[in-house]
């Protein structure tokens, strides 16, 4: 059964900065604003702590949401979400109307499977490095999935997956890949970390080699004299 996360919120007419300190001091809620579709965007304020035991939930930021207002419901998705600069205090949140007919841009989260059990891990060693660990897509709001999940069972040491590689639910595509292939990002890869043994081999068989060319280079300059 999908989750469903809804959200109690209440008309908000006072506005400023004198305002919303005062909303979160005394009432203990947030200012938010509610926009986008045909209608007129519209203030309103939900409870604090209510909001951020959700964010607790990663699921939370790539739902459809559910707004309750004056009655009635209306489908969103957190669109941004501000913060106090060091206290632990939301200080403002924009959610985005969305319907059923147009597609609509969200960054989901990406699960990292079987890392510690691939081979390039496991038995060779590899350490995995997230060049990102979510993606935006395009979708419609029936089609949005909770996370995309990136097999690493398979990736051998030194490769890379990238945004084409990844396998996406039937209808969603990465944002990224519209502007064309120049934008396929790196998404994962396995290397050997620095400082193994096979780096100070490497190194090894390198200063040889320039052991062997600084003699012929020192006999080229008696030759001169």
């Amino acid at each position: 059964m999908a989750q469903e996360f809804i959200i109690e919120a209440f008309s908000r007419d006072v506005k400023g900065r004198g305002a919303s300190r005062r909303l979160r001091r005394e009432e203990r809620k947030i200012p938010a604003i509610i926009y986008g579709g045909e209608k007129t965007p519209v203030s309103v304020s939900i409870w604090h702590n209510e909001l951020k035991k959700a964010l607790e939930n990663e699921a939370f930021f790539s739902h459809i949401l559910t707004i309750e207002l004056d009655g009635k419901k209306e489908s969103v998705i957190l669109k941004d979400l501000q913060r106090h600069p060091y206290k632990p205090l939301l200080t403002h949140a924009d959610f985005l109307r969305v319907d059923k007919d147009h597609e609509i841009h969200v960054n989901v989260p990406l699960h990292f499977l079987n890392e510690a059990t691939a081979p390039a891990v496991k038995l060779q060693g590899g350490v995995p490095t997230h060049q990102m660990n979510d993606v935006e897509v395009i979708c419609l709001p029936q089609n949005l999935p909770e996370f995309i999940e990136v097999d690493m069972q398979d990736i051998e040491m030194d490769q890379v997956i990238h945004l084409s590689d990844l396998k996406l639910p039937k209808g969603v595509r990465v944002a990224a890949l519209v502007q064309g292939e120049d934008h396929d990002l790196p998404v994962v890869s396995i290397h050997m970390p620095r400082g193994t043994k096979a780096d100070e081999a490497e190194d090894a068989e390198e200063a040889e080699e320039e052991d062997e060319v600084k003699p012929k280079e020192k006999g080229k300059d008696k030759d001169k004299e």
